[in-house]
């Protein structure tokens, strides 16, 4: 129970932290909370904890399964990791019927599903789900976009056996797909924005076409919990404030992110900045929920779940108190969920100069003429950024399809199929980045 009066004198606690340094979402309950020391400052050190000696111990993970073994065999007491991994660490610890976990709170979301992607060599001739039948998709088993992948083929109608399914990790699935040794990888963020910024590899599916949300939480033993509830909220406090440290200054904190994970900033610039792809927020929606029981269905009628009692999984109490310490109305913070295509809709293009930092640009035209007149003098650029006309999610400008309209102005899309569709009902003209910057030129 909350609150209950355990005796913790001159005890030495050790809290086992399962992080992902190269999974996005995580970073606000992982990679930003452990290098500025967030937890840290809100431990509890009085009353029962008043002589007690913390030692942190995070352990990073390349995906969210490995965390859940390792939760487990009982060496780490919180797990931060995606929706479908997430899914299978409570339902496994059910299936003991001896241990359980709790998922205590969330990370933050993309209303659009965006973050997973099935990502092909940049080079290759495939633009579509139907395409990889009979091909080699590569995915980190148990992974975010491991579920997604399932939910795609399922709507696809397209069956596990239609195609050949590889576990990779996902520098090993970026690797290959640089090198073309296999014709397809989905993976969860940001490699398949590492690909693209790199070059190496062009999205043909986005989680985006789900439908269905994408997030991330925190999943804590319940044996841990239950003897340490102030140090949960705690942690759920840090997580907030790592949040309203990437608000305050986003191009700053990609790159200090950069400097601890070795992603890109222009990568994480596309996460963390206004319009970005997530939207960070530790509350557990009831949205969030049902998305979480959907996912869980999707994995059960593939045979790739235990069953999950999610009334007896997530508990609320934590995130509540930490948001009434703080001062915060978790009622009205719960209520609030940002759509990319209503939020993004009037939000200017940018581009990040190499030498000026971010410039913005009102419209796709005028951004499409400055990148025009950037590469005729021979600027660097490090990274341009356009948002899909039909979900509002950002998109580096140099991936994106434009439709170039009758008046002369044009539209930004994530994929090339919605584009020609586009530009069929308006009678537009499809080019890629470089093809309209050289009309531009003209």
């Amino acid at each position: 129970m909350l609150g209950a009066t355990n005796i913790v004198h001159a005890e030495a606690i050790t809290i086992g932290i399962g992080h992902q340094s190269m999974c996005t979402d995580t970073y606000a309950a992982g990679i930003i909370v452990k290098e500025l020391k967030l937890l840290e400052k809100h431990l509890p050190r009085s009353g029962k904890y008043v002589d007690v000696t913390y030692n942190l111990k995070w352990d990073d993970y390349a995906s969210g399964g490995p965390i859940t073994n390792q939760m487990l065999a009982g060496k780490l007491d919180i797990g931060v990791m995606g929706d479908y991994p997430v899914i299978v660490n409570g339902a496994k610890f059910q299936a003991t019927k001896s241990l359980n976990t709790s998922l205590v709170s969330s990370t933050g979301y993309n209303l659009r599903g965006a973050g997973n992607a099935i990502v092909v060599p940049a080079s290759s001739n495939v633009y579509s789900l139907a395409q990889l039948k009979g091909r080699s998709i590569s995915t980190p088993y148990g992974s975010a976009a491991w579920g997604m992948l399932i939910k795609a083929l399922e709507d696809a109608h397209i069956s596990l056996s239609d195609v050949d399914l590889k576990n990779q990790a996902p520098s090993v699935g970026a690797a290959n797909i640089a090198t073309g040794k296999i014709d397809a990888h989905a993976d969860f963020c940001p490699w398949s924005e590492i690909m693209e910024y790199r070059g190496t590899g062009r999205k043909i599916y986005d989680g985006s076409q789900t439908g269905v949300p994408y997030l991330h939480g925190v999943v804590v033993r319940k044996d841990f919990v239950d003897k340490y509830p102030e140090i949960i909220v705690a942690f759920i406090k840090a997580i907030h404030d790592a949040g309203e440290w990437l608000k305050k200054d986003p191009a700053l904190a990609a790159a200090q992110m950069e400097k601890w994970t070795g992603v890109e900033k222009e990568v994480l610039y596309l996460y963390y900045s206004r319009g970005g792809h997530l939207t960070v927020d530790p509350t557990l929606k009831p949205q969030w929920i049902e998305t979480l029981e959907f996912d869980h269905g999707v994995l059960a009628r593939a045979d790739l779940s235990p069953p999950l009692d999610f009334k007896e999984w997530v508990d609320d109490r934590y995130v509540k108190k930490a948001y009434a310490e703080l001062g915060l109305d978790y009622a009205a913070q719960s209520k609030e969920i940002v759509d990319p295509l209503i939020a993004n809709r009037d939000l200017p293009n940018e581009i990040w100069h190499a030498k000026d930092g971010i410039l913005s640009y009102p419209t796709t035209a005028a951004f499409l003429k400055a990148a025009a007149d950037f590469q005729a003098t021979g600027v660097k650029i490090n990274a341009a950024y356009v948002y899909d006309h039909d979900t509002g999610l950002k998109l580096f400008g140099t991936t994106a399809f434009y439709v170039r309209n009758k008046d002369g102005s044009y539209t930004a899309f994530l994929r090339k199929d919605p584009a020609e569709t586009y530009a069929a009902k308006t009678g537009g003209e499809v080019s890629t980045f470089t093809e309209a910057i050289a009309r531009q030129a003209i």
